[in-house]
C-alpha cells in the first residue's frame, strides 16, 4: 500500500507539541487503569537511567550497582508482601506473572491432574490463559459470583474434583472493587492438596496484602498499579512450589525466568513497594475519604434512584466506585465528559466496547443500569476539588442523557455569539461516521429473515437483491429515478465539516450508480439538550455548501431530538435505465480503479482519541468532503460496467458485494492501494474502529490473503470508510482511457488496484501486481 503522493504535509514543531498534549482531562479518576509514577519512585530510578547501566549479571564494577539495585528492590517487595526474598521473581508485568503462574503450575502438575478452577470475574490475563489451556487438554471450571461480585468459597469447594491442581481467584476485582475471601479459599485448596494463586494487581497499595495472611502459593502484581512504571511486575512463588519455565534462555532469576533484568523499572518497583509499606494506612484513609465524597456528591446531585453502586458494600477497595447510571450509555457519557473527567466504562482494557462487561453480566446487573456503568477510581494525588469538579461535570451530563429526566433547555438557546469550535462533536457520540453502521453479519441475517414482498413492481429494476448503493425505478425507457438515503454520527469534531462530509457521502451513491443528482432532503437527529442550536446551523451550512458545489438544492427534510448528533441526506436523482452501474454487472477481464485513498475510519478514530495531527486532520477532511461526481460521470461515459462507493463496509466488503452478485473473482494488489498519510502508523498502534474489525471478520471466509500480506494490510483493506472513493470495474481495453479521463477531470487519486477474473465470488489479496 502507498501513501497518497503529494498529500502528506510536514508537521511543525508547534503542531506536534500541541497534538501530544492531553486533551484537557481536569480530573483524573482512572487510577485502576494506571497510576502516574510517584516522584519518589522516579528519583530512585534516575541513576539507572543516566548513570548505572551495567548488566547485573556482570561481575565487574559496572555490574555491581545494578545487581545491588535489583536485590534491594527484591528485598523491599518481600517486606511488603511478608515473604522471603527468594520467593520474589521479577517479570514484565501482571499479565506475564499471571501467565507464568497458571501455565507453569498447570504443566508442572499435569501428572497429578488437569483441572483448574477460576472465577467468572477474572481479568482477561487469567480467563484467556485458562481458555488457551483448554486447547491443551486441561479442563476449566468457572465459578460464578453473587450480586456483589463476591465468590462464595463453598462454590469453589463444590467445584473441586480429584483432578483439580490449581485454583486462581483474583484478590480484588478491577471493575467493581470487590475483595475476595482469598484466605478461606486458600485453606480449602490446601485441604485438598491444590495450589492457590491470586492476582493481586489491583489490591496491592489499596488494602493490606500479605502472602502469609492470605496463605496463597502464588501471587501476581503489576508495577503501574502502585505508582511504579509500566512494563514491570513480580510473581511470588512460595518456596517448594515447582513451576514450568515460561521464559527460556539464560539463568536469570534463580534460573527460573530468563532475560536480563530491567534494572531501571525494577528499581522503581522496589521504591514503590517501600512507599506502600510506609504509607498504606494513610493512603487507605485518603482513598476512603475521596470515594465517599464522590459518592455523596453524585447522590446529592442526581438522587439515590438515578444510579446504583456496584460491588460488595463491605469488602471493597477503598478507592474504587463503580456506578451504573440508569438509562445512560456509558461510552456516550464518557465521550461527553472525557475532556474534563477521566474514567472508564467497565474494564479499562475494553473501553472501545459497548457490550456489557463479563463482570457485570456475572453479577446480573440489570440492563437498564449495566449499559451505563462507569468506574471511577481515586488515587494518592486526588484532591477534593477534583472530586467536586468531577461531580459537577458528570451529574450535569447524566441529567442531560437520562431519558426519564425532565427535558432540560438547550445548552445555549440564545447562542448567536457561541463559539461552535469549542464543541468537539466526536465527544458527543459513541460510533463515528460509517463505522457506526450495523455489523454486516447482523444486517445480512436480519434481511435474510424478512419475507419476500408479496407484490413485485416491474418498474423497480434495482432493489435489495444485489446490495447496490441506491434503488432505481423506471419512469420510461430513457429515464429512471435513482434514490438513496444515508446518515451517520459525527466523523470529525467540526460541525461544519461533519455536514459537508455527510452530504458528500450521501450524494456519492447516486454517482456510483451512473446517475445525476437532482435534489436532497435533510435527515437530522440532534441532542438539543446537549448542544447549542448554532452547532446544528453549522452542520446544515456545511451540507448546503456541498450541495451548492454539486449544483442541487436541499429542499427540507426531517428532524428528531436524539441523544447523539446524526446527519445525512435522502437524495433523489435520475439515471438512464440502460446505463445503470450495478454491482451484478461486473465481468471477468476488468481492471479495478479506486479514486480515493483508504484509511478514513482509522484516522477518524485518531481524531476522537486526540492524537491526529492538525495537518493530517485537514488532509482527512479534504478527502472525505471531495465529491465523487467527476469520478461517477467519467465511469459512466468511459465504458465502466460496474461501480460502488467505498463506505462503511470497507474496501473488501464493498468489493465482495460486487464479486458475489456478479459471480466473479477479484485479485487485489496491496502495494497499489493508496492510503491516507498516517493510516498505517495508526493501525500499527491499534487505533482501529470496531467497525473495521467487524468488516474483516465478515469478509474473511471469502478472502484469501497470500503470504506477504500482513495483518495490518488486512485491517486497512477492511477499514470502515466514510465518504470514500469509487471502485470502478472497467474492461482492461478501456482502462487507460478511463484513467486519462479521470485525471483530465482533476480526480486527485486514480489507482489501478486489481483485476477481475472468472470465478464464484471470492477475492484474493496478494502483495503486488503480477
Amino acid at each position: 500500500m502507498v501513501d497518497v503522493i503529494g498529500q502528506s504535509r510536514d508537521e511543525t514543531a508547534e503542531e506536534a507539541e500541541e497534538d501530544e498534549r492531553p486533551r484537557g482531562a481536569s480530573a483524573y479518576l482512572d487510577y485502576n487503569a494506571s497510576c502516574p509514577i510517584d516522584g519518589r519512585v522516579a528519583e530512585r530510578m534516575s541513576p539507572f537511567l543516566y548513570q548505572h547501566f551495567g548488566n547485573p549479571s556482570s561481575s565487574h564494577a559496572f555490574g555491581r550497582p545494578t545487581k545491588k539495585a535489583v536485590e534491594e528492590a527484591r528485598k523491599s517487595i518481600a517486606a511488603m508482601l511478608g515473604c522471603e526474598v527468594t520467593e520474589v521473581f521479577f517479570t514484565s508485568g501482571g499479565t506475564e506473572s499471571n501467565n507464568w503462574a497458571i501455565k507453569g503450575a498447570a504443566f508442572a502438575n499435569r501428572n497429578r491432574g488437569n483441572h483448574i478452577i477460576t472465577s467468572a470475574i477474572e481479568h482477561p490475563a487469567i480467563l484467556e490463559v485458562c481458555k488457551w489451556l483448554q486447547t491443551q487438554g486441561f479442563e476449566v471450571t468457572v465459578v460464578g459470583v453473587d450480586q456483589y461480585g463476591s465468590v462464595n468459597p463453598v462454590d469453589i469447594e463444590r467445584a473441586i474434583s480429584p483432578r483439580t491442581i490449581l485454583i486462581s481467584v483474583m484478590h480484588a476485582n478491577n471493575e467493581v472493587g470487590t475483595v475476595q475471601s482469598i484466605k478461606e479459599i486458600a485453606r480449602i485448596a490446601h485441604r485438598h492438596g491444590i495450589l492457590m494463586h491470586t492476582d493481586a494487581a489491583q489490591s496491592i497499595g489499596k488494602v493490606p496484602v500479605s502472602v502469609r495472611e492470605l496463605e496463597v502459593d502464588l501471587l501476581s502484581m503489576a508495577g503501574h498499579k502502585l505508582y511504579a512504571p509500566k512494563g514491570v511486575g513480580a510473581l511470588f512463588i512460595r518456596s517448594g512450589i515447582s513451576l514450568d519455565k515460561f521464559m527460556h534462555g539464560a539463568d536469570h532469576e534463580q534460573k527460573r525466568r530468563a532475560g536480563t533484568e530491567n534494572v531501571l523499572e525494577i528499581s522503581g518497583l522496589g521504591a514503590a513497594a517501600v512507599l506502600v509499606t510506609q504509607h498504606l494506612h494513610e493512603d487507605i484513609a485518603h482513598f476512603t475519604s475521596m470515594k465517599q465524597a464522590l459518592r455523596q456528591g453524585l447522590e446529592k446531585e442526581l438522587g439515590p434512584h438515578s444510579f446504583r453502586v456496584n460491588g460488595n458494600p463491605e469488602m471493597c477497595l477503598p478507592n474504587t466506585l463503580s456506578v451504573s447510571f440508569r438509562g445512560v450509555e456509558a461510552n456516550t457519557l464518557l465521550s461527553e465528559i472525557g475532556e474534563k473527567v477521566a474514567a472508564s466504562p467497565g474494564a479499562a482494557c475494553h473501553s472501545e466496547s459497548v457490550s456489557i462487561s463479563h463482570v457485570l453480566k456475572a453479577m446480573n446487573v440489570p440492563m437498564e443500569f449495566a449499559m451505563g456503568t462507569v468506574r471511577f477510581s481515586v488515587g494518592r494525588p486526588t484532591t477534593l476539588s477534583e472530586i467536586n469538579f468531577a461531580v459537577a461535570i458528570t451529574s450535569a451530563a447524566v441529567k442531560r442523557l437520562q431519558p426519564q429526566t425532565p427535558t432540560t433547555a438547550p445548552v445555549l438557546l440564545n447562542d448567536d455569539d457561541t463559539d461552535v469550535t469549542k464543541f468537539k462533536l466526536t465527544e458527543y457520540t459513541r460510533g463515528m461516521g460509517c463505522a457506526c453502521k450495523l455489523r454486516p453479519q447482523a444486517l445480512e441475517k436480519v434481511l435474510a429473515s424478512l419475507p419476500k414482498p408479496k407484490t413485485k413492481d416491474p418498474n423497480v429494476i434495482v432493489g435489495t437483491e444485489t446490495g447496490d448503493d441506491a434503488a432505481v425505478y423506471i419512469l420510461n425507457e430513457n429515464q429512471a429515478i435513482v434514490s438513496t438515503v444515508d446518515f451517520f454520527t459525527p466523523v470529525c469534531d467540526s460541525a461544519y465539516w461533519f455536514g459537508a462530509i455527510s452530504a458528500a457521502n450521501s450524494m456519492s451513491d447516486i454517482w456510483a450508480m451512473g446517475g445525476s443528482v437532482a435534489f436532497a432532503l435533510n435527515v437530522v437527529g440532534f441532542p438539543s439538550n446537549r448542544l447549542p442550536m448554532k452547532v446544528l446551523h453549522e452542520i446544515l451550512r456545511g451540507a448546503q455548501d456541498k450541495a451548492d458545489e454539486a449544483g442541487i438544492s436541499i429542499i427540507g427534510g426531517h428532524t428528531v431530538d436524539d441523544t447523539e448528533p446524526k446527519f445525512g441526506l435522502a437524495v433523489t436523482g435520475f439515471v438512464n435505465p440502460n446505463k445503470v452501474l450495478r454491482n451484478c454487472n461486473a465481468t471477468p477481464g476488468c481492471s479495478l480503479i479506486l479514486t480515493k485513498p483508504l484509511g478514513t475510519g482509522i484516522l477518524s478514530t485518531g481524531i476522537k482519541k486526540g492524537i491526529l495531527s492538525k495537518s493530517n486532520t485537514e488532509e482527512l477532511y479534504h478527502w472525505m468532503a471531495t465529491l465523487n461526481r467527476s469520478a461517477g460521470e467519467v465511469a459512466s461515459a468511459e465504458g465502466a460496467v460496474a461501480a460502488t462507493d467505498i463506505t462503511g463496509f470497507g474496501f473488501l466488503g464493498h468489493l465482495l458485494g460486487m464479486t458475489r452478485s456478479s459471480r466473479i473473482d477479484a485479485e487485489i494488489w496491496v502495494e497499489s492501494v493508496p492510503l491516507l498519510p498516517s493510516a498505517r502508523e495508526l493501525a500499527v498502534a491499534d487505533i482501529i474502529p470496531t467497525g473495521s474489525r467487524d468488516n474483516l471478520l465478515h469478509v474473511q471466509p471469502h478472502v484469501t490473503f497470500a503470504p506477504g500480506v500482513s495483518p495490518i494490510d488486512e485491517i486497512l483493506l477492511a477499514d470502515s470508510q466514510t465518504s470514500g472513493g469509487l471502485l470502478i470495474c472497467v474492461p482492461m481495453d478501456k482502462k487507460d482511457a478511463l484513467i486519462q479521463a479521470l485525471k483530465a477531470r482533476s480526480v486527485e487519486c486514480v489507482a489501478c488496484v486489481g483485476r477481475t477474473m472468472e470465478g464464484s465470488g471470492r477475492i484474493s489479496v496478494i502483495p503486488r501486481a503480477p
